[in-house]
């Protein structure tokens, strides 16, 4: 690879505090500030426009030297000599989640109207943590939050508050959940003494998140109890009644039970309706981690496989994964708004006690952050541009899409799938025949990294009960079954030829 250069009498000198002025944001710069946002979003519209893969297959020991001699301390002079360089450092190599042979993660396409708001808040740079550094802002999340709710079928009760991914709104419902569980133990030793009794309840297939929220909530390292789940990856109603009699029994505390609606491996949805039941007659939190189903709050064919949602304690939506917006956009929503306070602190400096009396919305009084991003307003502009329909229409078409494809994969006796999931992903293996059949996993394994060190396609991989399958997920609606069959016989070609690369060099062996 050739490394580029770049000429050193471009390097600007010292600036002064004037020259240094000139490069912010004010009324006298708004020119500059036109013509450089509009560099910027004429680089990525080229690079969108052109791109006929979605990764160039770069690895990091190629990338990292480019990124590695660029010396921060001598900035180039302007924002075009800047946008060149990122040509090389970043835009070259960008990952494109636009492209149809992206079947990777749970990255979607983005909505132009959440773009639009991405330009607009950052320019404004609003802070959603009190109501004198947003204004408008703290409203419009707020109505938008309302809106989920009511998407939920939660009642006016309701609550919530926008986050930076489904892995923090996570944290934050489980953070009420323990302390709900806590309530009754006033005393700082009533608390020690209970706090390694807690138990989580979730999923074999639910999100490392959960495990990982507990270990930063100070619970138990065997805090968390993996559920098993029925032939479809769903959490198992009776094995829940199990474990929270097993608990009660050896003296442990179920604190919650987390129920996922949309697992990131099998696009599962956990039995809500039964899991709220069961918590509802134990006096248990149930969190729904909807992450990645939440789309189905507008889709027009399947609102219905979320029922039970609107029994749940909290609920975890990610935005950025089903609703098209940009990284990021998440939010936890509360059935009963009073459970917020356990986020509650006022600094004198911030958000005093006095004005929650005065009635001045800060939305830092139920938010783990301080200083946040408005990054309600994509979603917002979304919705008043396209309409929830619309972009409930997008996901409809993306699970018909997945269902179009695992029926072309469960038909392909060059493959062996799992579960046919509820949402838009479809776990599946190479499986050779024969003698080869014993290298299914490092095949398979092979196949993922040849396909994403030639470009043409990007895939997941993950395990199913301890061998190693591949993952499409599907998130883009231009992505065709056509498109599917084409990445299939990509992958059957480099794990076929692995096996028998194999083969031959075994056989090599014995005759020599």
């Amino acid at each position: 690879m050739t490394v580029p250069t770049y000429p050193v009498e471009t390097t600007a000198p010292p600036a002064a505090p004037a020259a240094a002025r000139a490069h912010l944001l004010h009324d006298g710069s708004v020119e500059q500030y036109r013509r450089t946002i509009a560099d910027g979003v004429d680089r990525v519209a080229r690079r969108v426009a052109t791109v006929d893969r979605p990764v160039t297959g770069i690895t990091p020991a190629e990338l990292a030297p480019l990124v590695d001699r660029v010396d921060l301390d001598r900035p180039l002079g302007d924002a075009i000599a800047a946008l060149d360089e990122l040509e090389d450092v970043y835009l070259r190599d960008a990952v494109w989640f636009h492209h149809p042979r992206y079947l990777a993660h749970l990255n979607c396409p983005v909505a132009i109207p959440a773009l639009l708001g991405e330009a607009v808040l950052t320019a404004v740079n609003s802070s959603l943590d009190t109501w004198d550094q947003s204004a408008g802002a703290t409203l419009i999340e707020r109505r938008l939050i309302d809106w989920t709710a009511e998407r939920i079928c939660f009642g006016p009760s309701a609550d919530g508050v926008f986050t930076s991914g489904g892995s923090q709104s996570n944290l934050q419902a489980l953070l009420l959940a323990r302390e709900e569980a806590c309530a009754e133990a006033v005393s700082p030793a009533a608390r020690a003494e209970l706090l390694p009794r807690l138990r989580v309840l979730t999923s074999a297939a639910g999100h490392f998140s959960v495990q990982k929220s507990a270990k930063l909530l100070g619970l138990a390292p065997d805090a968390v109890i993996a559920v098993p789940t029925d032939a479809r990856r769903r959490i198992r109603p009776a094995a829940v009644c199990e474990e929270i009699a097993r608990c009660r029994q050896a003296g442990l505390v179920t604190m919650a039970v987390v129920a996922t609606a949309g697992t990131t491996d099998f696009g599962s949805i956990d039995p809500l309706t039964d899991l709220a039941g069961i918590c509802a007659a134990a006096g248990i939190w149930l969190h729904v981690d909807a992450a990645y189903g939440c789309g189905l709050l507008v889709s027009p064919t399947r609102r219905h496989l979320l029922d039970g949602i609107e029994r749940a304690d909290s609920v975890t939506v990610d935005f950025h994964k089903s609703f098209f917006q940009p990284v990021s956009s998440s939010a936890l929503l509360v059935r009963d708004r009073r459970a917020l306070r356990h986020a509650t602190y006022h600094a004198d400096y911030l958000n005093p006690a006095r004005t929650v009396e005065q009635r001045i919305p800060n939305q830092v009084d139920k938010s783990l952050q301080t200083t946040r991003r408005f990054d309600a307003l994509k979603l917002w502009l979304t919705l008043r541009v396209m309409g929830p329909d619309a972009l409930g229409a997008l996901f409809d078409e993306v699970v018909d899409r997945a269902a179009d494809a695992w029926q072309l994969v469960s038909e392909d006796p060059r493959f062996e799938v799992v579960t046919r999931s509820e949402l838009s992903t479809v776990v599946f293996r190479y499986l050779p025949t024969g003698p080869g059949r014993e290298l299914a996993d490092a095949a398979n394994l092979h196949a993922r990294e040849a396909l994403a060190a030639s470009g043409l396609a990007v895939v997941a991989g993950t395990r199913v009960d301890g061998r190693h399958f591949l993952k499409f997920t599907l998130l883009n609606p231009a992505t065709t079954v056509d498109e599917v069959g084409y990445v299939l016989d990509l992958i059957a070609t480099h794990a076929g030829r692995y096996v028998h690369d194999y083969a031959t060099a075994d056989l090599s062996c014995h005759v020599g």
